[in-house]
């Protein structure tokens, strides 16, 4: 015991003295009296339990803190939120509580508010393994907590990003205390569902999707200080005002981190902690992830809910049409609708914004995404979910589920909020766009068309594709990727200047035009290269020429067959039809607006190079140079398939 202790205060001596050593912001005098004010709100009207160390199955405990009201005469709900991220009650830089308004306002409300950092994270214990363990830690979460005295056995979890992630997995194993869930952003706990083989937004058509390089760097950093697990909670709560053990990570140029070759050692060359990403090979969910194939056995012993897992609880799910994850996101949500049981079936709902990764709350009078305005995107979120949650969670009546349609989704284009019972939407139909030209489709300048009928001779479009000069990323689906990508829709008329981009285009539409669900593209390709990418984006062109990225896709050659098949590499010349990984949007192409599809081989960062060589590609430092070209014609019908919604 005493030399528990003295560790114990030898561990308190030195983070204090690193702690003291560190700058303290100034902080803004009425942002600090106001939440110095909400703390003092929440400690009136609730009972505050921090730094609650929750005991998992195989002895690890996991810090949570609780809120719950002090009225003790009954038995109340709970919001759950679990998460990777620092939720420290006490800001230790700026010297003041944080905002706790989440926390009062479900308080108010009559919930028991509880909020749990992920195994491996700030105070809770054990090591982290990007969701390896959310299947055993998220279930006895959930039990011990609506075993509690004052629970009422109701759980429902809310969240976006990481904080919601888990969420399907665990709610596919049917603890009876699991009784709804709020998913928001959930792209990167999704694995496998039809027609997406994207193993938690890890790959996108077989391409590494890079954005999880920049994420992971700042989330696996195992080496930190710990507590002995006999340290009373009053000294975990006294101790997290003078450190919350959240790691200072150096600041990284990841628009030059994110060009560093071999792709397995970019964490490394940044002097940053590799574990999952690419050298901790006992990780539960079964080595480094950067030399996993999309359908390595791996992928099926995490976290990841895949679609052969049934999910039977209410879900109210948020998408919005600028993140990673949205055409997943989707699938998931019509395959639950599908396979759920008829009572839960129908209690699926879901609101697509548009708007950037997690960013729905952002949304204003004047939504910018990007550079593009989409107009007044504002929903009452807090409406939306405690209406939600007093249904599920409290037995109140149902007037929220029938005030709101099945799916709400904002149409940009026309900047405005839609509904439908069904995604996509009632009176949807397929529309086929052909791809012509005479040859010379390259860049913005080229003679690149979309129309209704394929051209009758091929005069394919060639380009050369450079490993070392890849078609940089410019906006896009995508988040977490630092400096190096910015989100959203961006004219890229710069871009199209490349001689390495093919430009198809339609003519100015006569009258204007809903897109609203999938758009899949189907190429017919060549190249010299045993292995290469090709990529497609689709764009909104306005009248004076302003070419707005609406969603992009890749495939990678060697999956063109499927995943679960070994690589097939691609014969010199010979021709092959592929068809890559679906995009989804809502927009309406107004009046003399122009739809536009780009061709390519890159989109890097957003997605790895492609190095031709038909090897790992991950452990690569050279790659070869790709003459690639693209084929159209009634023997060769390259083509993308919209989905077009009639009044």
């Amino acid at each position: 015991m005493r030399s528990n202790l003295l560790t114990a205060a030898l561990l308190f001596s030195a983070l204090l003295s690193i702690i003291q050593a560190q700058p303290r912001a100034s902080g803004d005098a009425q942002t600090i009296a106001r939440r110095h004010e909400i703390e003092k709100q929440l400690q009136s009207v609730a009972i505050v339990d921090r730094k609650v160390m929750v005991p998992m199955s195989d002895g690890k405990r996991m810090a949570t803190d609780i809120y719950r009201p002090k009225d003790t005469s009954k038995k109340h709900p709970i919001i759950f939120v679990r998460t990777p991220y620092n939720f420290n009650y006490w800001d230790v830089r700026l010297g003041a509580p944080r905002d706790m308004s989440t926390a009062l306002e479900a308080v108010q409300r009559g919930y028991a508010y509880v909020i749990m950092n992920e195994r491996g994270h700030y105070f809770s214990e054990g090591n982290w393994d990007i969701l390896g363990a959310p299947l055993s830690d998220g279930w006895d979460a959930i039990t011990w907590l609506t075993s509690q005295p004052w629970s009422n056995g109701k759980l429902g979890a809310i969240g976006c990003s990481s904080t919601a992630e888990w969420q399907l997995a665990v709610a596919a194993m049917g603890n009876p205390g699991f009784t709804t869930m709020i998913p928001q952003g959930f792209g990167a706990g999704v694995g496998r569902v039809a027609p997406f083989y994207e193993q938690g937004n890890w790959y996108r058509g077989g391409a590494f999707q890079m954005l999880f390089a920049a994420w992971i760097y700042g989330e696996q950093n195992q080496v930190r200080p710990m507590f002995p697990p006999n340290t009373p909670q009053k000294d975990l709560v006294r101790a997290a005002r003078l450190f919350d053990l959240a790691p200072a990570m150096p600041q990284v140029d990841w628009s030059k981190a994110l060009t560093h070759l071999p792709v397995m050692d970019i964490l490394k060359a940044v002097d940053g902690p590799e574990g999952v990403y690419a050298d901790r090979m006992e990780v539960s969910t079964g080595g480094a992830m950067i030399k996993r194939t999309p359908n390595d056995p791996a992928w099926y012993r995490g976290g990841l809910w895949h679609d052969d897992k049934p999910i039977n609880i209410p879900g109210f799910w948020f998408m919005s049409w600028y993140d990673v994850s949205t055409g997943p996101n989707l699938a998931a949500y019509n395959h639950v609708r599908r396979t759920a049981k008829p009572e839960i079936a129908d209690k699926q709902y879901a609101v697509i914004a548009p708007t950037l990764h997690c960013a729905f709350r952002r949304a204003s009078e004047n939504t910018i995404v990007g550079e593009r305005n989409v107009g007044d995107a504002r929903l009452n979120y807090d409406e939306l979910t405690y209406g939600w949650f007093d249904h599920f969670l409290k037995g109140g009546d149902d007037r929220i589920l029938r005030a709101m349609p099945k799916v709400r989704y904002y149409l940009m284009g026309a900047n405005k909020w839609r509904s439908s019972d069904t995604w996509p939407p009632k009176g949807a139909q397929p529309m086929t766009l052909y791809l012509a030209s005479g040859g010379k489709a390259n860049s913005l300048h080229g003679d690149g068309a979309l129309g209704a009928t394929p051209p009758a001779a091929d005069e394919p479009d060639h380009f050369t594709y450079d490993p070392m000069n890849p078609v940089p990323s410019y906006g896009g689906n995508v988040c977490c990727t630092g400096n190096a990508v910015a989100g959203g829709a961006f004219d890229q008329r710069r871009q199209e200047t490349r001689a390495d981009i093919l430009v198809y285009s339609t003519e100015p539409l006569a009258e204007g035009l809903e897109v609203s669900g999938s758009i899949t593209a189907t190429l017919y390709v060549s190249s010299d290269a045993r292995d290469t990418d090709f990529t497609v984006k689709l764009i909104d062109v306005y009248p004076d020429g302003r070419a707005y990225n609406l969603d992009e896709t890749i495939q990678r050659m060697r999956y063109r067959e499927g995943y679960e098949k070994p690589p097939v590499w691609m014969e010199k010349g010979k021709v092959y039809k592929v068809t890559l990984s679906p995009m989804t949007t809502s927009n309406y192409f107004a009046a003399g607006h122009r739809i536009r599809i780009e061709v390519s081989s890159s989109n890097f960062p957003r997605f790895d190079r492609n190095l031709n060589t038909g090897g790992n590609n991950y452990d690569e430092t050279k790659g070869v140079v790709a003459h690639n070209s693209v084929h159209h014609s009634r023997e060769y019908p390259s083509q993308v398939v919209l989905t077009a919604v009639k009044e």
